[in-house]
């Protein structure tokens, strides 16, 4: 599974287009593409969709962001093709968004919790986790995140949302992660 690569590009995809939203906090329903996911966004969302390996098949991740005052926020999914298995999809993806974002691991308890939402799998990897890290110029950032899985027909969609920020972005993250639904 080569995991890292395409968490590199949905890592470097994201910053590429944030600077391009404006309006901070004016909340606007997403979708996305062939699903049935929704988001809520605090900003006028960029997006763009690129094929990453996932379980080493090429696959079509859709990925929408913007920045909002000083937070970068972005929502990315992917259906995975039947009979991938989503706990390693979703494992690998966090394990290389962290450290992307420099953030030490293994994580504390107080870092990481489960991250249960209706209509997705529960998911030992269905987590949220807040984490202090670096970015690549040395400065610190806090991020804030969740990954998880949801069915679609014969297939099962992974979802990950994110936001960076200088400081703790509770508020901002919280309103992102209540507002995805399948």
């Amino acid at each position: 599974m080569r995991i890292h690569s395409w968490a590199l590009v949905a890592s470097l995809t994201t910053a590429s287009f944030l600077s391009a939203c404006s309006p901070e906090q004016n909340w606007r329903e997403v979708s996305f593409d062939g699903a049935a996911l929704k988001a809520q966004l605090p900003c006028k969302p960029d997006r763009t969709t690129r094929s990453v390996p996932l379980g080493g098949v090429p696959t079509p991740l859709q990925v929408v962001g913007c920045e909002s005052g000083n937070a970068m926020v972005a929502v990315m999914t992917a259906p995975l093709q039947a009979g991938a298995d989503p706990q390693a999809v979703l494992a690998g993806w966090q394990q290389a968004t962290l450290g992307h974002a420099g953030v030490k691991q293994p994580l504390s308890a107080s870092q990481q919790q489960a991250w249960l939402r209706p209509g997705f799998l529960p998911l030992a990897a269905a987590v949220r986790v807040q984490a202090q890290g670096q970015r690549s110029d040395g400065q610190a950032v806090f991020m804030q995140a969740v990954w998880g899985a949801v069915p679609e027909g014969d297939h099962v969609r992974v979802v990950h949302a994110v936001v960076y920020d200088r400081r703790d972005p509770h508020d901002v993250a919280a309103s992102l992660f209540d507002g995805i639904r399948p």
